[in-house]
């Protein structure tokens, strides 16, 4: 782990800027340019060109999201599956396998059922927290293990002092997906992660205006993981990383009010008789909830909860809900809501979903930077409505 100065909003700020600034400009320009003029560079990878991850502001981006984790190194990538795919297959080849959390963001569930095993790559699904069971588990071309900060829908936190400690004993490569919780809450490089992945689209963005990723950790793993997408081309055009840029700035003042707010929100919530269940690490109630007191600086914008009287009453509410936005991304200044039997856990057969804990009534929650009381105000309303 690498220590950087500063507090970390500081570092949002200005680690990674450009000393002297280009031009005298406090913002970092665009630059809308695929290729460079080059000045005798004796390796390929080191040409400045926008598909090797290597322009101005792919740079100044990894050093930032370097700064944020307290990591050594990171890279910029065209998505969060552009990020979590191009790890996973550098890290892993042809006869590995790999241990994975059971619940699991849709498309990376998919992505290890589905494409892994077309590359020979074998995985099992572990319980994040039974480590017990671990053991039985892995096999001897066991390479890897990946699990998340946060889990997508249902807001578990995984054992991951065990999970650490478990991939060093074993030597496999640990790997985090970091988004839900974000650099402010969590940094997985202080906690001995070997790779940290991001939807950057989310929370490092903030605006719900871009799509991207990130990889954050060590450098000679941020190294061959970049050689890798040199070769896919997953790389972030220009103004993609400027508002990329951007928003990690105000990432901090962000990510603060939305822990606030998903607390009074989800506290609301638990307490209303029309709500049958809430998943969020911040309550008392959650099994999760020590775990999460010792391990994060804040529990998080996302929550997820049922409603007592299943389908019906779910899509009734959201269709009263007046403030939350309908849509199946999360992390940004609005607050959104969707179900993720329909959206992003839609590919998981129903059996999987529902042995999972994901009802068809599930609702996920990402809590914008409203005022919280009037978020408060509006689901009391709509909850009211529903018969």
């Amino acid at each position: 782990m690498k220590k950087y100065p500063g507090d970390i909003e500081t570092r949002a700020i200005h680690a990674g800027e450009p000393n002297p600034r280009i031009g005298g400009a406090v913002v970092m320009p665009i630059f809308q340019s695929a290729m460079y003029e080059t000045a005798g560079e004796k390796s390929y990878d080191d040409i400045t060109y926008i598909r090797l991850n290597n322009t101005p502001h792919a740079q100044a981006l990894a050093e930032k999201l370097a700064a944020l984790e307290n990591a050594q190194a990171a890279l910029v990538t065209a998505s969060g599956m552009a990020a979590i795919s191009t790890s996973l297959l550098t890290v892993l080849s042809t006869g590995d396998h790999l241990l994975a959390q059971d619940c699991l963001y849709g498309g990376t569930h998919d992505f290890v059922t589905r494409d892994l095993e077309k590359f020979g790559i074998s995985y099992t699904f572990i319980d994040g927290n039974d480590p017990e069971s671990w053991e039985k588990k892995i096999r001897p071309n066991t390479k890897a293990m990946y699990v998340e900060t946060i889990s997508n829908p249902l807001m578990q936190v995984p054992d991951l002092k065990a999970v650490v400690d478990f991939a060093k004993h074993h030597r496999l490569v640990s790997i985090i997906d970091n988004t839900f919780a974000s650099p402010i809450n969590f940094r997985p490089p202080e906690h001995r992660f070997d790779l940290s992945v991001h939807s950057a689209t989310k929370y490092l963005n903030g605006h719900s205006d871009i799509v991207a990723g990130a990889v954050i950790g060590g450098t000679g793993l941020v190294e061959k993981i970049t050689h890798r997408l040199n070769h896919l081309g997953g790389s972030l055009d220009p103004h993609a990383a400027f508002l990329l840029h951007r928003g990690v700035k105000t990432l901090a003042v962000r990510v603060k009010c939305q822990n606030d707010s998903a607390l009074q929100i989800a506290r609301f919530l638990e307490k209303h008789p029309k709500i049958s269940k809430v998943n969020y690490p911040g309550l008392e109630s959650h099994p999760d909830h020590g775990r999460a007191r010792r391990l994060f600086d804040g529990f998080g914008g996302m929550m997820s909860f049922e409603l007592r009287g299943g389908v019906e009453a779910a899509e009734s509410f959201i269709r009263r809900a007046r403030l939350p936005i309908v849509a199946p991304s999360l992390g940004g200044v609005e607050t959104l809501m969707t179900r993720p039997s329909r959206t992003s856990h839609s590919g998981m057969l129903v059996d999987e979903r529902r042995r999972l804990g994901i009802s068809d009534e599930l609702i996920r929650f990402s809590v914008g930077i409203e005022a919280p009381s009037d978020i408060i105000t509006d689901l009391d309303q709509a909850l009211k409505s529903v018969e």
